[in-house]
C-alpha cells in the first residue's frame, strides 16, 4: 500500500515538473521574413548606434515574444522618442514625441501585445539598480526597412527599446550604452 502511495506521489510530481517544463520550453518561432530596401538619401537615422536595412538582405520577423514573468529577461536598447530621433515616427500609444529625459520604452511586438500594455509602467531591473518607465511605443517586430520605422530592420522578440533617461537610471556609464541584458516586469 505503502509503495502504490509513494508511486502515485512520484508519478504526479513528475507528470506536474514534465508540464511546467514543457511551458517553459515554449519558445517564440520566427514568423517570416522580409527583404531589405536600401534607404533613400538622408533617411535612416544612425544616432544610438541604429542599424540601417541593407538592400537585399533578408531580416527574421516575430509575432511573439517570449512569455512575460515577473522577471522577464530582455535585451535593453537605446532609442530617442524626440522628434528627428532614430525612432521614426511618433509614438504609438500616444501619436506623440517625448524627451529624452523621459523614462519610456518601446517593447518588442509580442509583449506590445496589440496595445495592451500603453501608457502602463514597467519596473527594469539591470546594472545593479532599478527604474520604472512608460511604454509608449512599439519595437516592431513584424515589420521594418520603411520610412515609418526610419528605414531600420524589424527589431528581434525581446528588446526593450528605452529612452537615454532609462539607461542613465539605471547607472550605465554613456560609453556603454547600446545593449543591456536586464529583465523586467509590469509595474
Amino acid at each position: 500500500m505503502k509503495n502504490q502511495i509513494f508511486s502515485g506521489a512520484f508519478l504526479s510530481i513528475l507528470i506536474i515538473l514534465a508540464s511546467n517544463w514543457s511551458i517553459e520550453a515554449q519558445t517564440c518561432k520566427p514568423s517570416g521574413k522580409i527583404r531589405g530596401t536600401k534607404p533613400p538619401k538622408g533617411q535612416c537615422n544612425k544616432d544610438n548606434q541604429s542599424d540601417c536595412c541593407e538592400k537585399g538582405k533578408f531580416y527574421t520577423t516575430y509575432t511573439c515574444s517570449p512569455r512575460v514573468s515577473k522577471r522577464t529577461k530582455a535585451t535593453l536598447t537605446i532609442n530617442s522618442f524626440q522628434k528627428g530621433g532614430d525612432g521614426g515616427a511618433p509614438s504609438e500609444c500616444d501619436h506623440k514625441y517625448h524627451s529624452d529625459s523621459t523614462p519610456v520604452v518601446a517593447l518588442s511586438t509580442g509583449w506590445f501585445n496589440k496595445r495592451s500594455r500603453c501608457l502602463d509602467d514597467i519596473i527594469i531591473h539591470g546594472n545593479g539598480r532599478s527604474v520604472k518607465a512608460k511604454v509608449v511605443d512599439e519595437c516592431d517586430s513584424t515589420v521594418g526597412c520603411d520610412a515609418d520605422h526610419d528605414y531600420q530592420p524589424p527589431c528581434p522578440n525581446n528588446i526593450v527599446d528605452a529612452s537615454k533617461a532609462v539607461w542613465k537610471a539605471l547607472g550605465v556609464p554613456e560609453s556603454d550604452w547600446g545593449e543591456l541584458d536586464i529583465v523586467w516586469s509590469d509595474a
